[in-house]
């Protein structure tokens, strides 16, 4: 008898042994060296030359000429000598589970299943264009948490996420559905319609409830939804400045969806972080921006697509109509909040237009007068700081996750050279390496 326990017992050890020997090596350290043959400082605004990137699992542990030669023997040497290294690229507004084929009444088509689906193809597409984080910001029923946490869980490959889940919008709002007549308003409503102080309060809860990391509300009309005037302000300022509060007591921060200016003035007045599109921003609205330090989130890019391409897209008639009204004015307040010194952040709508394309938006910030340095920083230090993320991402440096895109061109030359990035890395892990070693 005790000659079977004896065996049973080393049969066990054996066993566990076994099962534990993947554990130990998952848990193994990794160690990587890049070597970098120009590097983008983001945060010195400069480029340097010939720098070792020491990594560490999925943080940078050192930055330097030679500073691989700290590293243990066994470290893996990924050679970009030949390119230019800048940190994982950030799009501060996005819709990971929208398609850009799919626009007007087409939506009414697409369930929320179908939504997170389309969700894994393009947080994949995103990446391996280079932006390794994004915020969310606006998706039905809670797909874009879930998204965020497959990516979080390692079952689906994409970018980093900060999402919102639901929009809060009036009814009849910017994110209401106003393509249906009212027999089917009951089914078919926006997730986050809400009127007045407690109730929009209360869905700002809901939103956090279920996972949100921050909230998006429209202050005004929009181009892609029916009956909304650009320029008509959505929600009073009592209702925004609830809306604020009920999330600076989760911690939490909170962007608006605003075209005309007196909702672009309210929701700044009212607190927010961030105003997306901000199309039609007077000199008191930058004015404010400039003095609270509101964040401006211009997609200049997207008014191509939206008149090149949309009608095909399935774009409405009174949606081409706004945007034709709104495209170039955007772009010519983006130049002057740019002149009076607002801080303006890389936000480009993906989801309206093709994920993957979000590099195209660079060149029109530089035509409005950024230098290509002021349009990687957009995309970089200042998304950090927008996110609440500047321990984690938007640089290289000591300590930051180990997110790093690289090109063989010279951004700086041509800020173009962004669109093809040839090397993608999030966390340490490789995931496109198309730049040959020297």
């Amino acid at each position: 008898m005790k000659r079977l326990v004896s065996i049973a017992a080393a049969a066990l050890c054996l066993a566990l042994t076994q099962a534990a020997a993947p554990a130990a090596a998952d848990q193994a350290e990794r160690v990587v060296v890049v070597k970098a043959g120009r590097l983008v400082d983001v945060v010195g605004a400069r480029v340097l030359e010939n720098q070792d990137i020491v990594i560490r699992n999925d943080r940078i542990v050192a930055v330097g000429p030679g500073a691989g030669a700290s590293a243990s023997a066994g470290a893996q040497v990924i050679d970009l000598s030949g390119a230019t290294v800048l940190p994982g690229l950030i799009d501060s507004h996005v819709h990971l589970t929208s398609r850009a084929d799919v626009h007007g009444l087409r939506r009414l088509t697409v369930s929320q299943p179908r939504a997170a689906i389309a969700g894994v193809a393009n947080a994949r597409a995103t990446l391996m264009a280079g932006f390794t984080t994004v915020r969310n910001l606006g998706a039905p029923g809670f797909t874009d948490v879930a998204l965020r946490d497959s990516i979080n869980d390692g079952e689906t490959v994409g970018p980093r996420m900060q999402v919102s889940g639901p929009t809060v919008s009036i009814t009849g709002g910017h994110g209401d559905q106003n393509l249906l007549p009212p027999e089917y308003a009951e089914t078919a409503r926006g997730g986050g319609v809400a009127n007045g102080p407690w109730a929009v309060r209360e869905r700002v809860r809901e939103n956090f409830k279920y996972g949100a990391d921050l909230i998006k509300f429209t202050a005004t009309g929009g181009v892609l939804s029916a009956n909304t005037a650009l320029d008509a302000q959505q929600f009073d300022i009592e209702e925004m400045r609830a809306i604020v509060q009920e999330a600076k007591l989760a911690g939490k921060r909170v962007a608006t969806h605003a075209h005309g200016a007196a909702g672009i003035r309210a929701a700044i007045e009212a607190g927010v972080a961030s105003v997306e599109h901000a199309s039609f921003i007077d000199a008191e609205g930058i004015r404010l921006a400039v003095r609270n330090g509101t964040y401006l989130s211009m997609d200049v890019y997207v008014s191509d697509y939206i008149l090149g391409e949309g009608e095909r897209a399935g774009i409405l008639p009174e949606s081409l109509a706004k945007e034709r009204e709104v495209g170039a004015r955007q772009r010519e307040n983006f130049t002057r909040a740019l002149r009076a010194g607002a801080k303006i952040v890389f936000g480009t709508d993906a989801g309206v237009y093709p994920h993957g394309q979000n590099a195209r938006q660079f060149a029109f910030m530089v035509r409005g007068g950024m230098t290509p340095m002021q349009a990687i920083r957009s995309a970089t230090v200042s998304a950090a700081d927008l996110m609440g993320w500047s321990d984690r991402v938007g640089a290289v440096s000591p300590g930051l996750y180990a997110d790093l895109i690289a090109v063989t061109a010279d951004p700086l030359a041509d800020v173009r050279a962004l669109e093809t990035v040839g090397f993608v890395m999030k966390g340490g892990v490789v995931h496109r390496n198309e730049i040959p070693a020297r």
